[in-house]
Protein backbone atom coordinates (compact mmCIF):
# COMPACT_ATOMS: atom_id res chain seq x y z
CA UNK A 1 0.00 0.00 0.00
CA UNK A 2 2.98 2.40 0.87
CA UNK A 3 4.72 1.65 -2.48
CA UNK A 4 1.43 2.81 -4.44
CA UNK A 5 0.79 5.80 -2.75
CA UNK A 6 4.48 6.64 -2.97
CA UNK A 7 5.43 5.38 -5.70
CA UNK A 8 8.17 3.53 -4.04
CA UNK A 9 10.27 0.55 -5.63
CA UNK A 10 9.95 -2.00 -3.31
CA UNK A 11 12.38 -5.17 -4.14
CA UNK A 12 11.71 -8.37 -2.75
CA UNK A 13 14.14 -9.30 -0.47
CA UNK A 14 16.26 -12.37 -0.82
CA UNK A 15 16.36 -13.33 2.89
CA UNK A 16 14.05 -15.57 4.12
CA UNK A 17 11.95 -14.51 6.81
CA UNK A 18 14.06 -16.02 9.83
CA UNK A 19 17.29 -14.57 8.46
CA UNK A 20 15.30 -11.11 8.44
CA UNK A 21 13.90 -11.86 11.81
CA UNK A 22 17.40 -12.49 13.37
CA UNK A 23 18.76 -9.20 12.59
CA UNK A 24 16.13 -7.95 14.61
CA UNK A 25 17.52 -9.64 16.93
CA UNK A 26 20.24 -8.46 19.88
CA UNK A 27 22.29 -11.36 21.94
CA UNK A 28 20.60 -10.34 24.34
CA UNK A 29 17.06 -11.19 23.02
CA UNK A 30 18.26 -14.79 21.67
CA UNK A 31 19.39 -15.58 25.21
CA UNK A 32 15.87 -14.69 26.63
CA UNK A 33 14.13 -16.32 23.54
CA UNK A 34 16.82 -19.27 23.99
CA UNK A 35 15.68 -20.21 28.14
CA UNK A 36 11.96 -19.57 26.83
CA UNK A 37 12.50 -22.48 24.70
CA UNK A 38 14.22 -24.51 27.00
CA UNK A 39 12.80 -24.25 29.90
CA UNK A 40 10.52 -26.63 31.12
CA UNK A 41 6.91 -25.36 31.36
CA UNK A 42 5.93 -24.03 34.96
CA UNK A 43 2.64 -25.56 36.45
CA UNK A 44 -0.24 -23.14 35.81
CA UNK A 45 -1.80 -21.59 38.75
CA UNK A 46 -4.70 -23.40 40.36
CA UNK A 47 -8.02 -21.97 40.06
CA UNK A 48 -10.62 -21.44 37.42
CA UNK A 49 -9.91 -21.25 34.12
CA UNK A 50 -10.03 -17.84 32.12
CA UNK A 51 -13.49 -17.54 29.80
CA UNK A 52 -11.99 -17.03 26.35
CA UNK A 53 -15.12 -15.42 25.29
CA UNK A 54 -14.03 -12.62 27.75
CA UNK A 55 -10.74 -12.41 26.00
CA UNK A 56 -12.44 -11.97 22.47
CA UNK A 57 -15.08 -9.07 23.80
CA UNK A 58 -12.19 -6.94 25.36
CA UNK A 59 -10.11 -7.69 22.18
CA UNK A 60 -13.31 -6.77 19.69
CA UNK A 61 -14.01 -3.73 22.56
CA UNK A 62 -10.14 -2.44 22.14
CA UNK A 63 -9.98 -2.82 18.07
CA UNK A 64 -13.47 -0.88 18.03
CA UNK A 65 -12.10 2.31 19.91
CA UNK A 66 -9.15 2.24 18.26
CA UNK A 67 -11.12 2.07 14.47
CA UNK A 68 -13.19 5.01 15.94
CA UNK A 69 -10.25 7.00 16.95
CA UNK A 70 -8.85 6.44 13.18
CA UNK A 71 -12.22 7.71 11.83
CA UNK A 72 -11.99 10.72 14.22
CA UNK A 73 -14.87 12.44 15.82
CA UNK A 74 -18.05 13.27 14.38
CA UNK A 75 -18.30 16.83 12.48
CA UNK A 76 -18.84 20.03 14.99
CA UNK A 77 -18.90 23.47 14.23
CA UNK A 78 -15.53 23.51 15.54
CA UNK A 79 -14.25 20.74 13.76
CA UNK A 80 -15.10 22.47 10.28
CA UNK A 81 -13.64 25.84 11.49
CA UNK A 82 -10.57 23.99 11.88
CA UNK A 83 -10.40 22.70 8.25
CA UNK A 84 -12.60 19.31 9.00
CA UNK A 85 -12.54 17.38 5.89
CA UNK A 86 -16.58 16.39 6.28
CA UNK A 87 -17.32 20.13 6.47
CA UNK A 88 -19.75 21.19 4.08
CA UNK A 89 -18.36 21.51 -0.02
CA UNK A 90 -18.06 25.24 0.26
CA UNK A 91 -15.73 24.69 2.94
CA UNK A 92 -13.93 22.17 1.75
CA UNK A 93 -11.98 24.89 -1.35
CA UNK A 94 -11.02 26.72 2.13
CA UNK A 95 -9.59 24.00 4.25
CA UNK A 96 -7.88 22.39 1.62
CA UNK A 97 -5.55 26.22 0.77
CA UNK A 98 -4.71 26.37 4.62
CA UNK A 99 -4.06 23.16 5.12
CA UNK A 100 -1.01 21.78 6.55
CA UNK A 101 1.02 18.16 6.92
CA UNK A 102 2.18 18.99 10.69
CA UNK A 103 -1.70 18.40 11.60
CA UNK A 104 -1.72 15.75 10.03
CA UNK A 105 1.59 14.22 10.93
CA UNK A 106 0.54 15.08 14.51
CA UNK A 107 -2.71 13.28 14.18
CA UNK A 108 -1.10 10.03 12.54
CA UNK A 109 1.24 9.88 15.34
CA UNK A 110 -0.79 10.58 18.38
CA UNK A 111 -2.77 7.35 16.92
CA UNK A 112 0.39 5.75 17.23
CA UNK A 113 0.88 6.20 20.31
CA UNK A 114 -2.79 5.21 21.13
CA UNK A 115 -2.81 2.07 19.36
CA UNK A 116 1.12 0.87 21.04
CA UNK A 117 -0.72 1.96 24.80
CA UNK A 118 -4.27 0.05 23.92
CA UNK A 119 -2.97 -3.21 22.30
CA UNK A 120 0.41 -3.47 24.32
CA UNK A 121 -2.21 -3.82 27.51
CA UNK A 122 -4.44 -5.57 26.21
CA UNK A 123 -1.65 -8.35 25.04
CA UNK A 124 -0.79 -8.28 28.50
CA UNK A 125 -4.29 -9.31 29.64
CA UNK A 126 -4.30 -12.23 27.35
CA UNK A 127 -1.15 -13.63 28.06
CA UNK A 128 -1.99 -13.35 31.69
CA UNK A 129 -5.17 -15.58 30.76
CA UNK A 130 -2.82 -17.79 28.62
CA UNK A 131 -0.70 -18.34 31.55
CA UNK A 132 -3.68 -19.74 33.86
CA UNK A 133 -4.43 -22.93 31.97
CA UNK A 134 -1.73 -25.27 30.98
CA UNK A 135 1.83 -25.48 31.41
CA UNK A 136 2.71 -25.50 27.70
CA UNK A 137 0.32 -22.28 27.45
CA UNK A 138 2.08 -20.81 30.24
CA UNK A 139 5.65 -21.45 28.17
CA UNK A 140 3.60 -19.85 25.17
CA UNK A 141 2.88 -16.52 26.96
CA UNK A 142 6.66 -16.16 28.35
CA UNK A 143 7.33 -16.58 24.62
CA UNK A 144 5.01 -13.98 23.55
CA UNK A 145 6.05 -11.57 26.25
CA UNK A 146 9.91 -12.36 25.18
CA UNK A 147 9.19 -11.68 21.46
CA UNK A 148 7.54 -8.49 22.15
CA UNK A 149 10.15 -7.26 24.43
CA UNK A 150 12.71 -8.34 21.17
CA UNK A 151 10.89 -6.96 18.08
CA UNK A 152 8.98 -3.72 19.46
CA UNK A 153 11.86 -1.41 19.01
CA UNK A 154 12.55 -2.41 15.73
CA UNK A 155 8.65 -2.40 15.18
CA UNK A 156 8.28 1.06 16.52
CA UNK A 157 11.33 2.53 14.72
CA UNK A 158 9.82 1.05 11.15
CA UNK A 159 6.15 2.15 11.44
CA UNK A 160 7.46 5.83 12.84
CA UNK A 161 8.81 6.46 9.15
CA UNK A 162 5.04 5.66 8.00
CA UNK A 163 4.40 9.49 8.36
CA UNK A 164 6.85 10.54 6.21
CA UNK A 165 5.82 8.62 3.65
CA UNK A 166 2.86 10.30 4.04
CA UNK A 167 3.65 13.50 3.86
CA UNK A 168 5.61 13.26 0.09
CA UNK A 169 1.78 11.90 -0.83
CA UNK A 170 0.12 14.76 0.04
CA UNK A 171 2.54 17.09 -1.07
CA UNK A 172 2.23 15.42 -4.33
CA UNK A 173 -2.18 15.15 -4.33
CA UNK A 174 -1.87 19.00 -3.60
CA UNK A 175 0.68 20.00 -6.65
CA UNK A 176 -1.48 17.98 -9.33
CA UNK A 177 -4.66 19.40 -8.30
CA UNK A 178 -3.19 22.73 -8.40
CA UNK A 179 -1.95 21.64 -11.88
CA UNK A 180 -4.90 20.64 -13.13
CA UNK A 181 -6.82 23.71 -12.39
CA UNK A 182 -4.25 25.70 -13.63
CA UNK A 183 -4.20 24.03 -16.90
CA UNK A 184 -8.25 24.73 -16.86
CA UNK A 185 -7.47 27.80 -15.92
CA UNK A 186 -5.52 28.54 -18.88
CA UNK A 187 -7.95 27.21 -21.44
CA UNK A 188 -11.25 28.10 -22.43
CA UNK A 189 -13.19 27.87 -18.64
CA UNK A 190 -16.57 28.87 -20.20
CA UNK A 191 -16.88 25.96 -22.71
CA UNK A 192 -14.93 23.78 -20.26
CA UNK A 193 -16.01 22.46 -16.79
CA UNK A 194 -13.40 22.15 -13.83
CA UNK A 195 -11.75 19.07 -13.90
CA UNK A 196 -11.77 18.18 -10.25
CA UNK A 197 -13.85 19.87 -7.76
CA UNK A 198 -11.23 22.94 -5.57
CA UNK A 199 -9.99 20.71 -2.26
CA UNK A 200 -10.90 17.13 -3.59
CA UNK A 201 -7.30 16.25 -3.25
CA UNK A 202 -7.44 16.72 1.31
CA UNK A 203 -10.25 14.57 0.92
CA UNK A 204 -8.50 12.02 -1.45
CA UNK A 205 -5.15 12.07 1.42
CA UNK A 206 -7.38 11.62 4.06
CA UNK A 207 -8.78 8.82 2.77
CA UNK A 208 -5.86 7.30 2.19
CA UNK A 209 -4.39 8.31 6.00
CA UNK A 210 -7.05 6.60 7.41
CA UNK A 211 -6.98 3.47 4.53
CA UNK A 212 -3.17 3.43 5.73
CA UNK A 213 -3.61 3.41 9.73
CA UNK A 214 -6.12 0.99 9.44
CA UNK A 215 -3.42 -1.32 7.53
CA UNK A 216 -0.81 -0.38 10.42
CA UNK A 217 -3.86 -1.56 13.09
CA UNK A 218 -4.40 -5.04 11.22
CA UNK A 219 -0.21 -5.24 11.60
CA UNK A 220 -0.26 -4.79 15.09
CA UNK A 221 -3.16 -6.84 16.01
CA UNK A 222 -1.93 -10.10 14.62
CA UNK A 223 -0.13 -10.52 18.38
CA UNK A 224 -3.48 -10.25 19.58
CA UNK A 225 -4.85 -12.68 17.21
CA UNK A 226 -2.13 -15.00 17.73
CA UNK A 227 -2.57 -15.31 21.66
CA UNK A 228 -7.04 -15.34 20.93
CA UNK A 229 -6.32 -18.77 18.48
CA UNK A 230 -4.25 -19.65 21.50
CA UNK A 231 -7.10 -19.73 24.12
CA UNK A 232 -9.72 -21.13 21.93
CA UNK A 233 -7.27 -24.15 21.66
CA UNK A 234 -6.72 -24.33 25.50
Amino acid sequence: MLARLTDAEVPESRQSPSDRLSLWLGWTDAIALSTALSRAPASAPAGARPDEGAGAQESARVRASLEQAIAGPKPTVANRQRGDLRAPPQDKRKAAEYAEYATYRQRYVSLQQTMEMSIGTLRIRLRAMLAATTPEMTQLAVLDAVMEQGLSARERSLLAGVPKLLEGHFTRLREAEQAALTASADGDAAERPLPVAPGTWLEVFRKDMQTVLHAELDIRFQPIEGLLAALRDC
